[in-house]
């Protein structure tokens, strides 16, 4: 994904922040409570309606869900149903990737940020209760019940605005969803979209930049600090770990690309890959009977197998005689490098991979990746 607009010339002083779907990973939670609630009604949750519940406040929500399964009870009904179920859950709920960095650095260069939210300000306080720093973090929170009308209606960002004391051509506006853009737009105010439903960037053109996730922000370019962790082109994160069989496209795909290309299966993974965002990462890779490789790391949504996962798809920096179908492979990633990006020709595309590669191996020179060569997980037996 990519940015969609031109940079902005307005002076930005403060950032409003959305808070489910922008820093909070609630999708999994909804899904999980909606599975629950509609099994005792007869009907079965598969997540094809919840590009309409996103952004939407609370009973709009039960609303839309109510009509859409011809459910017979009330929307009151099912939101007092429904209520509780998401409270017991609001522990469980994770930061979305690059939501504490964006927060701890906003904070340490005093850059006034607020939290504005459809959910009730109860909800949004016991969400964030479960996260360290954040509601001291927040010079404003507040939330769907203190204004007249939620999003799309501009009415929360322009009371956040007033509350901050700064117009609100001077606000920056982080958003998940498309009824957040139209109401951060409207209020006149700049704009970034983070969508948080797969494959959707493209509806959301009346922000001023669409990104993938919030490990893209360039906040240099609204006159903010800039983040200041980047390392030679990449980005480092905790080390995580994905293995398994190689399972397809060393032969077909190396020969085009000029990098031996592997695919690992997802089975397993789907929890710790809901965790990252689409993107090309780094890090080193264990081979069965071949050795420790340097590694790039692609996870997306890959046309060409059609998959309703993420597919994992990482591309070993060595040279390779022969296939490794079925071969134990094992990943360490430690980076990040960019987000996913459609290309419009298939030379492009290959020249952005070598670039890849070229930034990988100079990175994993570097001793803040090299000692992860050493890792145990990558040794096989």
């Amino acid at each position: 994904m990519s940015i969609a607009n031109p940079l902005s010339n307005k002076l930005v002083t403060c950032v409003i922040l959305d808070l489910d779907g922008t820093l909070l990973n609630t999708d999994g939670i909804v899904g999980n409570v909606l599975k629950v609630l509609l099994g005792n009604y007869g009907k079965e949750w598969d997540g094809r309606e919840a590009n309409k519940i996103v952004g939407k406040t609370p009973f709009e929500a039960s609303a839309a869900v109510i009509e859409d399964y011809g459910l017979t009870c009330s929307t009151a009904e099912f939101f007092s149903q429904i209520s509780p179920l998401f409270a017991d859950q609001w522990c469980n709920i994770k930061a979305l990737p690059g939501a504490n960095r964006l927060i701890k650095h906003l904070k340490s260069h005093a850059v006034p940020m607020a939290l504005a939210s459809n959910s009730s300000r109860e909800n949004i306080e016991a969400k964030i209760s479960f996260h360290d720093g954040w509601k001291d973090s927040f010079a404003v929170i507040i939330g769907g019940d203190e204004v007249r009308t939620g999003k799309p209606s501009p009415d929360i960002f322009i009371e956040a605005a007033r509350r901050l004391g700064i117009e609100p051509s001077n606000c920056l506006v982080i958003e998940d969803s498309l009824p957040g853009v139209t109401a951060g737009k409207t209020a006149e105010m700049e704009v970034i979209a983070v969508p948080s439903i797969p494959k959707q960037s493209h509806l959301f053109t009346a922000a001023d930049v669409v990104i993938n996730s919030l490990l893209d922000l360039q906040l240099e370019n609204w006159g903010l600090p800039p983040f200041e962790d980047w390392v030679e082109g990449t980005l480092p994160t905790d080390p995580w770990y994905i293995g398994g069989p190689v399972i397809k496209g060393f032969g077909r795909g190396s020969k085009v690309l000029g990098v031996p290309t592997a695919n690992l299966s997802t089975e397993g993974y789907s929890e710790l890959l809901a965790d990252h965002p689409t993107g090309v990462y780094f890090g080193w890779a264990g081979l069965s009977g071949r050795g420790i490789f340097k590694m790039v790391m692609s996870i997306g949504w890959n046309p060409y197998f059609k998959n309703k996962e993420k597919a994992i798809e990482p591309w070993l920096l060595h040279d390779f005689d022969e296939d490794f179908y079925g071969e134990e492979l094992r990943l360490v990633i430690v980076g990040y490098i960019r987000a996913e990006a459609n290309f419009p020709t298939l030379e492009s595309l290959i020249a952005k991979i070598h670039e890849d590669r070229r930034v990988a191996e100079r990175a994993l020179d570097l001793p803040l990746y090299s000692s992860y060569k050493n890792d145990s997980y990558l040794r096989i037996s």
